[in-house]
């Protein structure tokens, strides 16, 4: 092929490229699944996000529905390119005994590229398509289940447009054609002398890009990690950053780094873990054993794009598990050890107390009673604070949470008046005595003095200020969200009516799984992870299938070699559990390392004079993950493996002429 042009060249390779498709069409279904699945999920929590501007939550208090949505795209987006991304560079890899052949009879590298990513534009192209008419039937789906959670309100519906769609097909086609393309370059700049040799056994898997790519995610993750920690001055001034309520989300986001540096070191972890597991026993009786090894050491590439799913699975499901019940943890000793009263009552269902509910406790003898409501302050001090959440306190603050103070007192919480947390004053030079002004929720103008400096718990918001400060500047006039019950000590719970439809819960013991907040972030974990974990399930069994597909010369030689049918099945799934095992161990330890690192983030900004959480990982959620993966690589391995060694596979009639 050398010595013509290029259009020449290209035209030489297209009956190349169709005997390929017809051969490895198996590849070509995977890339297509693959990419289809990762354009539905971008495209319908692209669609989500966009229409979540015109809607709220009912509950202030909640997490914004909009960051849910935003963090639910991110992870979803960031899970599918990253399986994208590995599954076509799988699949060209998988390739290099063609590869190698053109190249041995003369095909240019520039030729080999050319071929392989039009063959990757066509199939992304496609993919694409079918992903955002399936993203278009998905996003309502999403939808409905975020109303009848209560993450959404009524009437939050999917406005359908274009760009969502158009974005996640941009994205995925722009990742599939980067990663074939990364893939060709390597295949195609073998010698044809060393072609065929090549072909056989992987070479260097962690090549110069890999290691800048790896290198540049490890410096991140640390500067990321070491920024949140000290929160510098500039930092300290974006109340997206400040907040101990945001906390979660940049421990996620932490998360999401340490995942990306450790996949991109996994050639290089891959086999000695192998090694490691395949050390002190035989896995299988004779031979089995030593060929499942060694076929996962020859085959880095392969082992680590199976394992890559698995990977995600694991170790996302222990990241944002455990970050999630870490955070809940902290805000619950935080929130008993502040709390001096010694009831608290907060609705049995909905977001705020029935009307009613509080004159009826007001009206019990021997009970103070103060209650919170959520609402935001706009603008304040001249907008260098922006929009900030705020607790409207009606009652004894101060007796009702005795916080830490840097200075003044919360004794002074009424008329015009404010507390501030220290950090919020510090970011903002503010000092008690200082006036601010702003606007209330509905945009009424405010002026208020700062009266205190506190340390706030995650049960209130940064800022404090008197009910009657916003009294008739809030949408409905809402009842409170919660009521603290004041009691002389030892005094029976207060009985309320069932009409009041609230709970009343001791200090001791509230704060626990049936906290709102606490459902809250069950709900906001659930959405994060479930579209992102099952794209990743769905992708285990592509990839395994893809696996499989490409090894039916394999599973050929092994019979002419005398194995038999047992024997060859017994290699693959000792494999398969090689790889499983593999992936879970290096994602116990983007756990293990991701979970320290949301103590110490704990430590610094929450838990600052209080007790230390211990360091645990969530076992319960890892192993249901981990047999997850296990069970899927298993049968999606064996049984396409099963039925090719009953179909007589072509490549055994090939090696046997």
């Amino acid at each position: 092929m050398r010595g013509k042009g290029p259009t020449t060249g290209i035209s030489l390779l297209l009956p190349v490229a169709v005997a390929t498709l017809r051969k490895r069409w198996l590849g070509f279904a995977g890339s297509f699944v693959a990419l289809a699945l990762g354009v539905a999920l971008i495209s319908a929590t692209g669609l989500l996000v966009s229409t979540s501007a015109g809607f709220g939550n009912d509950d202030p208090s909640a997490p914004s529905l909009r960051k849910l949505l935003i963090f639910m795209a991110g992870m979803s987006g960031f899970v599918s390119v990253f399986v994208v991304a590995s599954t076509f560079a799988f699949a060209v890899a998988g390739r290099r005994r063609e590869t190698a052949l053109l190249r041995a009879v003369g095909a240019t590298p520039r030729q080999v590229r050319l071929l392989v990513l039009g063959e990757a534009v066509v199939v992304s192209l496609a993919a694409s398509l079918c992903g955002a008419l399936l993203g278009l039937a998905v996003a309502p789906l999403f939808a409905r289940w975020l109303v009848s959670r209560g993450a959404a309100p009524e009437g939050f519906t999917v406005e359908f447009s274009a760009g969502p769609p158009l974005i996640a097909a941009a994205i995925e086609v722009g990742v599939a054609v980067a990663g074939a393309y990364a893939a060709a370059r390597r295949s195609g700049r073998v010698r044809p002398v060393e072609a065929l040799g090549d072909a056989a056994v992987d070479g260097r898997v962690m090549t110069p890009g890999r290691w800048l790519w790896a290198v540049g995610h490890l410096a991140l993750l640390a500067a990321v990690l070491a920024l949140f920690t000290t929160m510098p001055p500039g930092m300290s001034r974006d109340p997206q950053l400040r907040d101990p309520q945001n906390m979660p989300v940049w421990s996620l986001l932490i998360g999401i780094m340490a995942i990306m540096a450790v996949a991109s070191f996994a050639p290089l972890l891959v086999p000695p873990l192998v090694r490691l597991f395949t050390l002190p026993v035989p896995l299988a009786s004779g031979a089995v054993g030593l060929l499942a090894r060694q076929n996962a050491l020859a085959s880095v590439r392969r082992t680590v794009s199976t394992a890559t799913p698995i990977f995600l699975v694991v170790g996302l499901t222990g990241t944002v598990v455990g970050s999630t019940l870490a955070f809940g943890d902290a805000r619950t000793i935080q929130a008993r050890e502040a709390l001096a009263a010694q009831y608290v009552v907060e609705p049995d269902g909905g977001a705020a107390l029935a009307p009613g509910t509080v004159e009826e406790l007001r009206r019990l003898d021997g009970v103070r009673t103060t209650t919170v409501r959520t609402t935001w302050l706009t603008g304040l001090d001249g907008d260098t604070a922006g929009t900030v959440a705020a607790t409207a306190v009606d009652g004894d603050a101060a007796t009702t949470w005795p916080l830490p103070t840097g200075s003044g007192s919360l004794e002074r919480l009424r008329g015009s008046s404010v507390a501030v947390s220290g950090t919020l004053a510090a970011a903002n030079g503010w000092q008690v005595g200082d006036t601010l002004t702003g606007s209330l929720d509905d945009g009424a103008p405010v002026t208020l003095t700062v009266v205190a400096l506190v340390e706030t718990p995650l049960s209130l918001a940064e800022v404090l200020l008197p009910y009657s400060v916003v009294a008739g500047h809030l949408e409905g006039d809402p009842q409170p969200t919660a009521a603290f019950l004041s009691t002389s000590p030892g005094a029976p719970a207060p009985v309320l009516a069932a009409a009041s439809r609230a709970k009343v819960t001791a200090d001791a013991a509230w704060g626990g799984k049936d906290d709102p907040r606490s459902r809250s972030d069950r709900i906001a974990m659930i959405a994060l992870l479930g579209p992102a974990l099952l794209y990743a399930l769905i992708a285990i069994v592509n990839t395994m299938v893809m696996s499989t597909g490409d090894r039916l010369r394999d599973f050929s030689t092994l019979r002419l070699t005398g194995a038999d049918s047992r024997q060859v099945l017994s290699v693959v799934g000792v494999e398969a559990a090689l790889t499983a095992a593999t992936a879970t161990v290096l994602a116990l330890l983007v756990t293990t390392g991701t979970q320290a690192a949301t103590l110490m983030l704990i430590g610094q900004r929450i838990l600052v004079s209080g007790p230390s959480l211990p360091l645990s990982l969530p076992w319960p959620a890892i192993g249901a993950a981990a047999a997850a993966g296990l069970g899927l690589a298993l049968v999606s391995s064996l049984l396409p493996a099963r039925l090719a060694l009953r179909a007589r596979a072509p490549g055994l009639a090939s090696v046997r002429q």
